[in-house]
């Protein structure tokens, strides 16, 4: 019984992070194009747009739609 408790909290404490994940809207600052990423960006080579992280992929995506300074 110990052993599949122990499994359990193994499984459930590896799993955790990914249920966790953002989503930044990204704009690349050289080129000016801009994309979705999983990592928040760093502010030289890339700058966040919005002010937000957004819980899941097809958020970002919408608001990345949505923005003017992407829409070029």
């Amino acid at each position: 019984m110990k052993k599949y408790l122990l499994a359990g909290l193994l499984v459930a404490g590896l799993a955790t992070p990914a249920l966790a994940a953002e989503y930044y809207v990204a704009q690349n600052t050289s080129n000016h194009k801009c994309q979705i990423t999983a990592k928040k960006p760093n502010g030289k080579t890339w700058t966040m747009l919005g002010s937000e992280a957004y819980p899941s992929k097809s958020e970002a995506q919408t608001a990345l739609h949505g923005m003017s300074a992407c829409s070029s």
